[in-house]
């Protein structure tokens, strides 16, 4: 059980400091149009220009296991301008590359399919959060990637200030939007929200040849906040409901604009919130015509474009959107609207994310067109038989009205600390590497949704019952995130897919590590961290390929223990 003084210090951060009107709406209910719930000074819409996050350079190095690349990030305190040119600035937690400048969203990475990265994070973070006074440890976890459990970013694998823990991940999956983000237990919501979050991009020859790159290859990470008199963050997430701000944010600049060419781009929009979920669509506000768009990956990498006119984006999800802007005129503005979803709390501006405008003709016409990809493309669970899976997993999605925590499977992750390591018990063996299996995951939990997160694997969306009612065709994709709607009962078939290769181990010995099929433990979770830092959590085990699985804390695997930070 989540202790009381936990529970009232996330329930009090940020009361006092934020408008009256957003206290007292009831979850579900929008704001008046002339409500803002941020008593700071308020962005202007459309006037700043939103930064584009460039690729970091690695050091190309050499160890016993051959070739790698070394990225060196540092997690820092320091003073940002999210608000307006002359408001006063906001105090962020950011990633930077080792002795360079930090940013939110934090450094890009890009890295060539099979290509063994090394990621150093230096955490040179106060010992407690400057704004809200908890201990400041963090977690990296790498979204999306399967990586072994001592590199995974694991809740309880906390690297406290001063320290630093290397991070190895194989990359040996297809081409993918990932991205990097904080983790550390009970902490998540605040750290992401405070802007520890960064894409990283996997790449090979059939997407660089096929998919616009360059200026056309645009990320955009979307966010929302509220902000006190001070500029500082105002963190209020309801009692636990969750946090939805009245400043959107792309790319850590308030409803900003970016200038495009008359021709195709590609859009890898990450939702990176901590509540609030999205419905979008690209408007011409000239014609008032939605532009052509194209749904061309998701979590978990390339599929069969889907032309849509609108997309359902929860936290945590990624799509690759290709949207046409050759039948725009110059000088046409086209603006990423959200018409958001059920209970989501929205306010006078939510409604729109940022501006397009078109300047000028198109410059190139390399992959200025949509192509589908061959089947050796596609991750092999979009094509993968359900009669290839093993057994049907139940996860319950549930609220305690008493405790006001949230479980999976009627666990909370104090549960799993004390000793419930498998959420899996009632429903037979652990799986091993390799296999398919269907999750049936019902969401009983009352007025919420729930994008659920589920660490190491990919899956595909299977059914869908009430909520959408089917599987919708932005979704029709490898996912790692899967948007449970109230009350609803949704069926995906999960590939546990383990990496392959050999990896040190992290330690001063730099003798050979593990491999993936000794297996190891994973988390599950709910991506609204509101939701999962009280208490949704949960954890998997996936056996070894032979024998039993070691759940000692001289596992070979063992998610905090193996590969402790230094």
């Amino acid at each position: 059980m989540a202790s009381a003084t936990r529970r009232n210090v996330l329930a009090t951060m940020g009361l006092g400091t934020v408008a009256v009107a957003g206290v007292t709406l009831p979850l579900g209910q929008s704001a008046s149009t002339k409500d803002w719930i941020s008593t700071a000074p308020k962005p202007v819409r459309f006037t700043r220009r939103m930064p584009v996050p460039q690729p970091l350079v690695p050091t190309v190095l050499t160890d016993e296991f051959g070739e790698y690349h070394l990225y060196e990030v540092t997690e820092t305190a320091t003073q940002a301008q999210v608000l307006d040119p002359g408001a006063p600035t906001t105090t962020v937690l950011a990633y930077g590359p080792h002795g360079g400048a930090p940013s939110v969203p934090g450094p890009l990475i890009k890295v060539e399919q099979n290509t063994r990265v090394c990621l150093k994070v230096r955490n040179q973070l106060p010992p407690v959060h400057p704004v809200w006074g908890y201990p400041a440890a963090t977690s990296v976890h790498l979204h999306g990637s399967a990586s072994l459990p001592q590199y995974d970013g694991y809740a309880d694998d906390l690297t406290q200030p001063g320290h630093w823990k290397a991070y190895w991940y194989p990359n040996h999956q297809g081409p993918r939007t990932l991205w990097y983000h904080d983790h550390a237990v009970h902490h998540t919501a605040q750290n992401v929200y405070s802007g520890l979050v960064a894409q990283y991009h996997l790449q090979n020859a059939w997407e660089k040849a096929n998919l616009p790159q360059g200026p056309y290859d645009v990320p955009l990470t979307v966010s929302d906040a509220m902000f006190d008199s001070n500029g500082a963050l105002a963190y209020m997430d309801r009692d636990h409901a969750g946090l939805y701000g009245d400043v959107i944010t792309v790319n850590g600049v308030p409803w900003p604009f970016h200038e495009v060419e008359q021709r195709w781009y590609r859009f890898r929009v990450l939702v990176a919130t901590l509540s609030r979920s999205f419905t979008f669509s690209m408007v011409n506000t000239r014609t008032g015509a939605v532009l052509p768009t194209y749904v061309v990956a998701t979590d978990g990498g390339l599929m069969v474009p889907q032309k849509v006119t609108t997309w359902r984006h929860g936290g945590a999800e990624r799509y690759e959107v290709m949207v046409d802007f050759s039948g725009c005129r110059i000088g046409d503005t086209v603006e990423l609207r959200n018409a958001s979803n059920k209970n989501n709390v929205d306010w006078v501006y939510t409604s729109k994310v940022m501006q397009l405008r078109v300047t000028s003709a198109a410059r190139s016409t390399v992959a200025n067109r949509v192509v589908t990809p061959p089947a050796s493309e596609v991750n092999e669970v979009m094509t993968a038989p359900r009669t290839l899976s093993r057994r049907t997993r139940n996860i319950d999605l549930e609220h305690d009205d008493v405790t006001n925590e949230y479980l999976i499977n009627g666990m909370s992750w104090h549960d799993i600390q004390a000793g419930s390591w498998n959420l899996f018990t009632a429903d037979g063996p652990p799986p091993r590497p390799g296999d398919c299996e269907v999750w049936r995951i019902e969401n009983k939990s009352g007025g919420w949704f729930h994008p659920l997160h589920i660490h190491l694997v990919d899956f595909r969306v299977l059914s869908r019952k009430g909520g959408l009612g089917k599987v919708a065709a932005w979704e029709m994709g490898p996912k790692d995130v899967v948007y449970v709607g109230e009350g609803e009962i949704v069926e995906v078939l999960v590939h546990y897919a383990m990496a392959p290769a050999t990896y040190p181990d992290g330690r001063s010995t730099g003798q050979a590590g593990a491999t993936a099929d000794q297996g190891g433990r994973y988390m599950i979770h709910c991506h609204n961290l509101a939701h999962e830092d009280n208490d949704m959590m949960g954890q998997f085990l996936v056996a070894p390929a032979v024998g039993d699985a070691d759940l000692s804390l001289t596992g070979v695997n063992h998610p905090f223990a193996a590969a402790p930070a230094v």
